[in-house]
């Protein structure tokens, strides 16, 4: 609901996916274009370019003359194993995305559903609308329907609490030090190594890869709830 909001709707956020899907492909293209299809000795003028037309000319290298022919470049690309095996990987991994694609558009239209028919807010309307005022209508429809079963009421901080559940923890890891992303490096000192790439396979490990500690987006697994198993959990870990 909340990303809904801060997204400014349905539309807004099925463009976003699919925009995403469509820069991969470019991404992946292009890049192949520039490994397999370019002769960057003409590029470059470390071969000479043969203007038959106009010999006596000044001789202009234009970027249409460093661009191979279709079906040199094709070979080439046959020819090169490894570039062919990260076009299979990347093409694996972009069918991955594609998939979740369709599941996160479902999850979607689900949320867009319970805009209109819960919260009475139609889409063309909900960028107008403050999060303030998104959230009091789920604490007052909450009295009503019961939409979260564990409280007969929900408060501003429930909500809070579960959008900040991940980010939380996080905060929390780093503050008591049990995440290592601290190093003392000669002549440097403390050095703090805290890169996207890092953040992403702590998030994978602790929230929603395979192994993680959560059953859905938001519950613990029974077993982390006992802390007779947390010497087994943590060594698992």
């Amino acid at each position: 609901v909340y990303n809904l909001h801060q997204k400014n709707g349905f539309t807004c956020m099925l463009i976003g996916e699919i925009f995403e899907l469509m820069q991969f492909i470019f991404v992946v293209a292009f890049t192949t274009f520039l490994i397999s299809c370019v002769d960057y000795d003409i590029l470059f003028a470390n071969k000479a370019l043969n203007h038959s037309q106009h010999p006596s000319e000044p001789i202009k290298v234009t970027l249409p003359d460093a661009f191979l022919p279709p079906n040199v470049c094709s070979a080439r690309i046959q020819a090169n194993s490894f570039l062919i095996c990260i076009l299979v990987i990347a093409g694996v991994f972009w069918i991955h995305r594609l998939v979740k694609f369709i599941y996160n558009i479902c999850c979607y239209w689900e949320i867009h559903s319970f805009y209109i028919n819960a919260l009475k807010i139609p889409m063309s309307t909900l960028p107008y609308y403050t999060w303030q005022e998104v959230q009091a209508r789920i604490v007052q429809i909450q009295k009503e329907h019961q939409i979260c079963i564990h409280k007969k009421e929900l408060t501003e901080l429930d909500i809070y609490h579960r959008i900040l559940r991940f980010k939380n923890y996080m905060v929390a890891m780093v503050n008591k030090s049990l995440l290592p992303i601290r190093f003392r490096l000669p002549l440097l000192g403390d050095t703090v190594f805290y890169t996207r790439g890092l953040k992403y396979n702590f998030e994978l490990i602790f929230f929603w890869g395979p192994g993680s500690l959560f059953e859905n987006e938001w519950s613990l697994k029974a077993e982390y709830k006992r802390a007779g198993n947390r010497l087994e959990l943590a060594e698992k870990l």
